[in-house]
């Protein structure tokens, strides 16, 4: 074997004695302390602020700590007030403190997350320590009931962050959620930080101590200052030194206790990770036949569902845009800027787009153009959905005001302000009443023409968590429908607000639909599930109950019908088609991992959709050479028993097929698959060729009516292409 030769020895040499000698200033100073605080959860009164008090109490007496992180949740309700309080508190501390918002902030928040900036001076930070960079950011969910979400922006912003600092020197994460499933898209984030010196991701969520791996990456989650069922609260110290960090609990009035410890120079993670963590797209591959006609990543978060008007569509997003994008190939039309994000779903009505904005304002565009028509500002950011009734839009805000909206003129018609708590839901227009609900567990019905109120319903609710606000309610039969998050199902007399009915029978939780012929509602429970109820009676009577194997399921998207078909979505990226009369699964679509908003179906075979993610699209059914789904046999006696003979079926191209009776299992099941599930002569007569009323119209209406082959093709069942064997299936239907 070959010696090296001496010049290279020497090379070697130098070579890391100058990796040495570059790397000792950052060991050097990398001996630090600092503490952790996190899930506060401060409320107006209650022991949560003297908890915290303690904590900067005995942080500020304790020695050699550099600096405070406090990683969310830093209210229980998110409002201003609270969130005041808790900043009182902290700036008592004599050291400086960084901080990001919890789920408790952004998923109930008055201010749409903006209360937070103003209070607190951003969502995320960026500060260097010492030779560690330290990144903090938002991990949502948003404004509605989700899992955690970083936005788009965020990872952009996190990936430029990273970038410019680069891939040597050592970098701490700061979240509150855990970077994994509780974070719809944490994948994304541990691929964009994975490249780099990550030496811990650090959070809180789960009140308690606990250390992760996320894909390799360490990580903690630590206590909340909270005192729970012990004694005293307490925090987390965190000690940096030149080979290791380590972790401690600081209960309050005991020693600081090590539970953790990590090196600082082994490697845990390498840049590509475990191909097993992303998401499982297979049900596209069970569905081949539904697919985007187009899709759009917007770059930004989307936390509304779009509206359409004409041949465009208009969508709100995170970034304040309100963009217009053409119907037929998703093209970007316009788009206008308001001063901050948009959250609540807009509305688009006779050339004009109405929505609002956490600016505290209510904004009318030209549909066509973008151009601004008028604007109304109110006290507090406008967080609610749209609805457009003839030509005045309905609103709420977070002033505690409801507004109606001339959408021509932009003035106010009425303007009720009794609102308790602040406005996110969608309202229902139903006769002479306008309904919603509030973050005060509270449904109100107003005079849609003056804002008189009319009544309040609020069912004993009491915790503001349990507030029917997100739902968005329907009515049939003369009862309002809602779900909320206590998991119920309720019926409410729309004349009167009195309680009709409250189920908790299904679980369903801030999800509600209605059927086109207002006959039915629907719901997702918080398991796999759509359940369907009558909205005929006055004690619930559920239909039917369709496992749809979308999971464990909080995300408030609401079921629509269109055509006989009912759409959903879900909050882990899945849309889905029923049967509406059956609640029989047509197909699944899988787009991205995060919350799909409630859906926007155009026909039976098309739908928009926006999510979380950032992506707005048209789905589309398309048609295959695939058998189709038997239709209405055509071969029965007027007793509606089945002949021995074949029975026609068709294909989705109309082509006639032969295929027995004896392929169905029984004469049940024939009855239930053929001619609409009809079981008398009666019912066959009048639901045959375009649902006659008697024999003498269904006679006339058929062959002796139709005048070609053309004519009969379009009114009978699915174009048949032979006249003869069309007449021969009818004669023996009468003739029988």
């Amino acid at each position: 074997m070959n010696e090296p030769h001496p010049a290279m020895k020497i090379m070697k040499r130098y070579i890391l004695l100058a990796t040495f000698v570059l790397s000792l200033p950052a060991i050097c100073a990398a001996q630090f302390r600092f503490a952790l605080i996190t899930d506060l959860h401060i409320t107006k009164t209650g022991p949560a602020a003297e908890d915290l008090q303690k904590a900067v109490n005995q942080i500020n007496a304790t020695g050699n700590l550099d600096f405070v992180l406090v990683t969310g949740d830093i209210t229980e309700e998110g409002d201003r007030e609270s969130l005041k309080k808790a900043k009182s508190i902290l700036d008592r501390l004599k050291l400086n403190y960084h901080i990001i918002p919890g789920n408790h902030e952004t998923t109930w928040s008055e201010s749409g997350m903006t209360a937070f900036g103003d209070i607190f001076g951003g969502e995320r930070f960026r500060f260097e320590h010492k030779g560690f960079l330290f990144l903090g950011f938002n991990t949502g969910p948003f404004i509605r009931m989700a899992d955690g979400h970083v936005a788009p922006q965020d990872i952009s912003w996190l990936k430029e962050e990273l970038k410019s600092y680069g891939k040597e020197k050592p970098v701490i994460i700061v979240t509150h959620y855990p970077l994994k499933e509780d974070v719809d898209n944490w994948y994304d984030v541990t691929d964009a930080i994975r490249p780099y010196n990550i030496r811990m991701v650090v959070g809180g969520h789960y009140h308690a101590n606990h250390r992760y791996s996320y894909d390799g990456i360490p990580g903690f989650l630590n206590r909340s200052t909270l005192r729970g069922k012990e004694a005293a609260g307490g925090y987390s110290i965190y000690g940096i030194t030149p080979d290791s960090i380590l972790v401690y609990e600081h209960n309050i009035g005991a020693e600081p206790r090590q539970w953790a410890s990590l090196s600082l120079t082994k490697k845990y993670y390498d840049e590509k990770g475990s191909p097993g963590k992303y998401p499982d797209f297979s049900v596209n591959k069970e569905y081949p036949q539904v697919k985007p006609a187009w899709l759009v990543q917007t770059g930004a978060g989307v936390y509304s569902s779009p509206a359409v008007l004409g041949e465009r569509v208009y969508v709100g997003n995170d970034m304040g845009y309100l963009t217009c994008y053409k119907l037929k190939d998703g093209k970007k039309l316009w788009d206008f800027k308001a001063d901050h994000r948009i959250v609540g779903t807009p509305a688009a009505h006779e050339n004009v787009v109405v929505f609002g904005s956490a600016d505290k304002n209510i904004y009318g565009l030209n549909a066509e153009t973008g151009k601004q028509l008028w604007k109304i500002t109110a006290a507090e950011p406008v967080l609610g959905a749209v609805t457009i009734s003839g030509d005045i839009a309905y609103i709420g805000a977070s002033d505690h005001t409801f507004r109606a909206i001339h959408i021509h003129t932009g003035n106010v018609v009425w303007a009720y302000d009794r609102v308790t708590g602040y406005i996110v839901t969608k309202p229902l227009v139903e006769g002479n009443k306008v309904i919603f609900g509030a973050w005060d567990n509270t449904l109100y019905a107003l005079d849609k023409q003056t804002g008189k109120e009319l009544w309040k319903w609020t069912g004993g609710l009491t915790r503001m968590h349990f507030s029917p606000a997100s739902v968005w309610p329907v009515a049939a039969y003369g009862k309002v429908f809602i779900t909320d998050p206590q998991r119920a199902l309720t019926a409410i007399n729309i004349e009167t607000g009195e309680t009709i009915y409250r189920t908790f029978q299904s679980a369903v939780r801030e999800t509600i639909g209605l059927s086109e012929d207002k006959e039915r509602i629907y719901s997702k429970t918080m398991n796999d599930s759509i359940v369907c109820f009558s909205t005929m009676t006055d004690t619930p009577k559920q239909l039917w109950s369709s496992n749809v194997g979308f999971g464990y399921e909080h995300a408030p998207s609401m079921p629509v019908e269109k055509d006989g078909v009912l759409f959903g979505s879900a909050k882990n990226g899945l849309m889905f088609a029923l049967e509406a009369k059956t609640g029989n699964v047509i197909w699944k679509h899988k787009v991205g991992n995060s919350l799909i908003s409630t859906v926007v179906p155009l026909s039976s075979n098309n739908l928009l959709f926006t999510a979380t993610g950032g992506e707005v699209g048209l789905l589309t059914r398309q048609s295959t050479h695939e058998k189709e789904p038997e239709v209405d046999c055509w071969s029965f006696t007027q007793r509606g028993k089945a002949k021995k003979g074949d029975c026609l079926t068709f294909t989705q191209r109309g082509k006639a097929k032969k295929s027995t009776v004896g392929a169905l299992h029984n004469v049940e099941k024939l009855k239930k698959a053929t001619v609409g599930a009809l079981h008398n002569v009666e019912k066959l007569k009048k639901s045959t060729v375009g649902a006659l009323h008697n024999v003498e119209k269904l006679k006339k209406s058929t062959v002796g009516t139709l005048h070609n082959v053309e004519k009969l093709k379009k009114s009978t069942v699915g174009t048949l292409h032979n006249v003869e064997k069309l007449k021969s299936q009818l004669l023996a239907l009468y003739t029988t």
